[in-house]
């Protein structure tokens, strides 16, 4: 097999991100954009020790399990891997997904729960963050990158988030130019917008918008754009600026200052109220999320009255969404303008049982003796520290309830603890991420 050879091929899984997998003389090739049992013509685009990469030229027998996608701009642009495939067979993809970490990487033989779908799938991503750059007729574009490269899809139209925000989009293309507001030149590292950001509600459609710009303070043509896009929409409630310099692919700097309006959205899970500011970690899919917190709060409520440790807190959500089933949540979060934000949570919920801590969970962790009933582990993408798992399982008499969005190092994680002697009681998928081979699992853990 060589770079560029045209062959047949039938799809027999699905890969953890996002391809469907054929065997051509027992090497495995990676194919975008296909679905297991498509019979399909590729063409090798790479070849590795070990694998290949190819694309397809031609559907030849497609799937029983293919559909057409309800967005035009599906096969160019690199935001929803899946949504080709019936979303039925999609959450099997998923559970398989999960089911092959833990089998492979994890070495778990706990059954995989079924996943528990999403109360939405069109208009549910919440959290909206575009690349800016601009073409040298000086049109400045916004969308998401295309699959594998740095070029961005101009997206006009995104039927998996709210048509407010699309708007928002359009009137910032559009008008920047009026205000002299050049878009981001990655390759040069010059222009002045970066990114946008918006946070939007599904509580009550509201929106905080953050345009992301290569500088390190604001300048008078840049606020007179904030409050141009704040004064022209009803539903924005606050235009931030964030600075980001740097020569980085992360979206956000460190500081960031309101223009106009309000620096938060509100957001509603249960029957609590939170605010999400710009850079507060806070779930893409709300209606979705509600379900997690659910199911943990439920969790938790098999104890009577426990003491919880909320670890990776971001604004707590999991602590104060407990907190009525708990005798004493403690919440742990390093970001310090997330445990503001939670500070406030708290007061306007008149909730007096959680305590909070603006530290790292490790440090916080190996600065107290006191033990926890159930400790929930929220952690990144990259999962736990040996350290942070260890200094849990010191500090944790019960269970553990391990939140994820990463099956892989969730499956690393849930093998450590069982050396360590744990067992792991359910994994329970949920499907937050519709339309991509994301999917969030929440595993229930016995020390």
């Amino acid at each position: 097999m060589k770079l560029n050879d045209e062959l047949t091929v039938k799809i027999e899984k699905f890969s953890n991100l996002g391809t469907g997998i054929a065997k051509v003389d027992g090497q495995i090739v990676f194919v975008e954009n296909t679905c297991p049992e498509d019979e399909v013509r590729i063409k090798i685009t790479k070849v590795n020790k070990n694998y290949a990469s190819a694309k397809v030229t031609e559907v030849i027998k497609p799937s029983q399990h293919r559909i057409e996608p309800f967005c035009p701009m599906q096969k160019v642009c690199g935001a929803c891997q899946m949504q080709f495939i019936n979303y039925n067979y999609q959450l099997q993809l998923k559970k398989q997904i999960v089911e092959d970490a833990m089998r492979t990487i994890g070495h778990i033989q706990t059954p995989i729960n079924d996943p528990i779908t999403s109360p939405q799938i069109r208009n549910y991503r919440q959290k909206i963050q575009y690349p800016v750059s601009q073409k040298k007729e000086g049109r400045i574009v916004a969308g998401y990158f295309k699959p594998q490269s740095h070029e961005i899809v101009n997206i006009k139209y995104c039927p998996i988030q709210p048509e407010i925000c699309d708007s928002i989009i359009e009137f910032i293309r559009e008008n920047a130019p009026k205000f002299e507001i050049t878009g981001f030149n990655e390759k040069k590292h010059i222009g002045d917008l970066r990114h946008i950001v918006i946070r939007s509600s599904a509580h009550n459609g509201k929106c905080l918008v953050t345009l992301v710009v290569n500088s390190t303070q604001t300048f008078e043509r840049l606020n007179k754009f904030a409050k141009e896009i704040f004064e022209h929409f009803e539903q924005v409630t606050g235009v931030c600026i964030n600075f980001n310099s740097k020569k980085t692919n992360v979206i956000l700097g460190a500081k960031t200052e309101c223009i106009c309006g309000q620096d938060f959205v509100e957001e509603k899970i249960l029957d609590k109220t939170f605010k999400i500011g710009a850079d507060t970690f806070f779930q893409i899919n709300p209606k979705s999320a509600e379900n997690i917190f659910k199911y943990v709060k439920n969790e938790i409520s098999k104890l009577n009255n426990p003491t919880v440790l909320d670890a990776y807190a971001g604004i707590a959500t999991f602590g104060i969404v407990v907190s009525d089933v708990s005798e004493k949540v403690v919440s742990v979060e390093e970001n310090s303008a997330s445990i503001e934000k939670a500070k406030e949570v708290l007061r306007e919920n008149n909730i007096n049982n959680v305590e909070l801590f603006a530290q790292d969970t490790t440090k916080y962790l190996k600065s107290i003796k006191r033990k926890f009933d159930i400790t929930i582990l929220d952690p990144p993408r990259k999962g736990c520290t040996q350290d942070a798992l260890d200094e849990t399982l010191a500090h944790t008499k019960q269970k553990i309830i391990y939140v994820s969005c990463n099956p892989a190092t969730l499956a690393r994680d849930l093998k450590y603890l069982t050396k360590k002697g744990c067992i792991v009681g359910s994994i329970q998928p949920f499907d937050m991420f519709c339309h991509t081979y994301h999917i969030e699992n929440v595993a229930v853990i016995s020390v």
